[in-house]
């Protein structure tokens, strides 16, 4: 058994059933990506498109891709034949995009609402008003091509574990108060490599780990 292989079982018997493990894969060559495949592990998360697109081009076509990055408008086309999931969607103009897109391809795409809950100026995501105003908007109701499936979210980068909890609390509880009124929301993407057990702790249904399978990234 190789390392990858041992990684992905020792995560998988640690995480719930129901727990949707996504294998961040962003940097890393197909051949490792193949070994994780080869162990059963069918979700995948890249973070720039150009290196996703390549990917699914080269891999078994019964790979759910997931989009975990930031989104720029203009690459939704590249995409928009195969992507599955497109997790960090924070705006109207780029949900429009993202449909104009899947229509094209007669695809339904599902997307994620990126919140804001790390306290850094860096990360992207919507507040929570901005989020009940996007669910509630009239233009929503038009786009027949994507699907809102959840909510996502980004911890502060820090080894503050209280901070962190507290960061993933808040958006664990957003996502119980909408699902009354918003059966349709099914996917809390919260929690990494170094955070997926406080996560699943506050309710993630969808945990993204890259290095914890496939070691560290080759950032060179």
């Amino acid at each position: 058994m190789n390392t990858i292989e041992r990684n992905l079982r020792d995560i998988k018997t640690s995480i719930p059933k129901e727990v949707t493990l996504v294998a961040v894969s962003k940097t890393k060559p197909v051949s490792e990506l193949m070994q994780a495949y080869d162990a059963g592990q069918r979700v995948f998360g890249e973070n720039k498109i150009q290196e996703m697109t390549q990917k699914w081009e080269e891999m078994p076509k019964d790979i759910s891709w997931h989009m975990i990055g930031h989104v720029q408008t203009n690459k939704v086309k590249y995409m928009a034949p195969f992507v599955d999931l497109i997790h960090a969607v924070d705006s109207i103009k780029l949900l429009k995009e993202i449909d104009k897109q899947a229509k094209k391809h007669d695809r339904i795409i599902n997307c994620l609402l990126q919140v804001k809950i790390a306290r850094e100026e860096s990360k992207f995501g919507l507040d929570q008003e901005e989020v009940i105003t996007i669910l509630n908007s009239e233009e929503i109701k038009e786009l027949a091509n994507v699907r809102i499936r959840g909510l996502m979210g980004m911890a502060t980068f820090t080894s503050d574990q209280q901070q962190i909890k507290k960061e993933f609390n808040s958006i664990g509880n957003f996502f119980k108060e909408l699902k009354p009124k918003y059966p349709e929301l099914e996917v809390l993407s919260i929690g990494m490599s170094g955070d997926y057990n406080t996560a699943i702790d506050c309710g993630s249904t969808m945990v993204r780990i890259g290095s914890s399978i496939f070691g560290a990234r080759n950032y060179n």
